[in-house]
């Protein structure tokens, strides 16, 4: 009788399992690819007219073109100044509130009324405000995206402060660790996971603010790209443009959801199968 070594077994299962997530990892694209080739068969036939919508293949032409002159990549850059400083102010205003008006009393009471009214206006109609304030330089646009990105941090962590079991509150007192040891080791690590969901939140919506404050009579950045390509009827920039801002999305959502792994290793999510 052939027996098999365990150290044999053991590298199979690793072997395995390696070939189990690439699979699942290129089962993410199915989607994507049909929705594509069905594009590019719609416009080979004529069912998705040119002046309509660019075939995939023109779009990917136009890219090459954009990023072989250097004008895509010169963009992107002022773009990801603008939602990278905005995300940052908003997620710093936004988790500053949370955690005064989660850990005391009147601060909520200062803080939460106003912030759920201003929540509930859309962020793009307070342009023409922003314009009269801050003019049509890159103020506004960093200012749009601060203010729609604040809210979502600002919920998500607040709620995840009031949220928290009050058994570790009382677990905090029997161990004595007082006031300021209770809000480091017990509150603000509980309130971790209702931060990140609100940043996975913020970084989304920082994109679709700056698709359009974008197009404030600006000079430079994606947004103004597409404009630009919109006056000649350039259909393939413009989709170029939006795939851009679609991966910008995903790339930081997946950077926001790597770090959180990283921060809060102890907690268990579901996996589906």
């Amino acid at each position: 009788m052939t027996s098999i070594p365990i150290k044999s077994i053991g590298q199979m299962d690793i072997r395995a399992a390696l070939a189990r997530l690439r699979l699942d990892r290129l089962r993410v694209l199915i989607g994507p690819v049909v929705l594509v080739a069905l594009w590019q068969i719609g416009s080979a036939t004529g069912l998705i007219p040119e002046q309509t919508l660019a075939a995939p293949s023109t779009v990917i032409a136009a890219g090459a073109d954009l990023v072989e002159t250097g004008r895509l990549q010169e963009h992107l850059l002022v773009s990801l100044g603008r939602a990278a400083t905005g995300l940052a102010l908003g997620v710093a205003i936004g988790a500053a509130l949370a955690v005064v008006a989660g850990l005391f009393r009147f601060g909520e009471d200062l803080i939460d009324g106003p912030m759920q009214i201003l929540r509930a206006i859309p962020a793009l109609a307070l342009v023409p405000l922003a314009i009269v304030w801050f003019g049509i330089g890159e103020e506004v646009k960093v200012f749009l995206v601060v203010f729609a990105t604040a809210f979502p941090v600002y919920v998500n962590t607040h709620a995840a402060i009031r949220g928290l079991d009050p058994r570790f509150a009382e677990l905090a007192r029997t161990a004595e660790l007082g006031r300021i040891g209770l809000v480091r080791h017990v509150i603000l690590p509980g309130a971790l996971p209702g931060f990140f969901t609100g940043l996975r939140f913020a970084t989304a919506i920082s994109w679709l603010v700056l698709v359009v404050s974008e197009q404030i009579n600006a000079t430079s950045g994606i947004g103004f790209l597409m404009t630009q390509a919109r006056s000649f009827a350039q259909t393939d920039v413009i989709v170029v443009g939006l795939v851009v801002y679609g991966l910008l999305g995903l790339v930081s959502d997946r950077l926001v959801r790597f770090t959180e792994g990283r921060v809060l290793p102890w907690r268990r999510t579901f996996n589906a199968r």
